[in-house]
């Protein structure tokens, strides 16, 4: 797989990583990404910590911003059957780069698929969501049907819950992915 965000966040050995949920009382929401050394890899923080609905940062270990995501707004997606959001990475001079859009179908009589599909730009690739994140059981698949990431539940808790990520998958974009369906399903960045 070629790396979305960048090759730095791709490894050559499948990886497991855990992600811990923060509460919205204490730190704003959001998550946080450690390896299975308890390092801090990632940490997404939402509408609780960046003060706007449908906004999500995804940072690095260093607390570096790799990833802007936003839910599309306007009179246009009022209007279509699913909701956009779309990934935005930060070029070398610092200024937003589109990566991928992600579409979910809207709550609604008229929704004929509960598929939630990612367009990685630019090129023709995709991914599809299948399962369901709430019950910290689903896969982020290929375009030919191959999991590039499974989510897992953890110890009985939803608030700890591990990912499996294959090996050569870019993480960041992985948990890019996992950030906007843990606001879909209105969980720790939401507002």
């Amino acid at each position: 797989m070629k790396a979305v965000v960048s090759k730095l966040h791709c490894s050559s050995t499948e990886e497991v990583m855990i992600v811990r949920r923060r509460p919205h009382v204490v730190n704003g929401g959001g998550f946080v990404v450690t390896d299975c050394r308890e390092k801090n890899i990632f940490k997404i923080d939402g509408c609780g910590v960046l003060g706007t609905r449908g906004e999500l940062v995804l940072r690095d270990g260093d607390g570096n911003d790799l990833l802007l995501i936003h839910k599309k707004g306007g009179m246009v997606q009022a209007l279509s059957i699913h909701n956009k959001w779309r990934g935005y990475s930060y070029d070398y001079q610092g200024s937003p780069k589109p990566i991928f859009t992600l579409r979910d179908p809207k709550q609604s009589c008229f929704s004929i698929t509960g598929s939630i599909r990612i367009s990685v730009q630019p090129g023709n690739c995709y991914f599809d969501v299948r399962g369901y994140f709430p019950d910290r059981d689903c896969s982020i698949v290929d375009s030919t049907g191959n999991s590039i990431a499974k989510v897992k539940e953890w110890s009985g808790s939803k608030d700890i819950y591990s990912v499996v990520i294959k090996a050569n998958v870019d993480k960041a974009f992985v948990f890019g992915v996992i950030a906007v369906l843990d606001y879909i399903y209105g969980e720790s960045t939401s507002c």
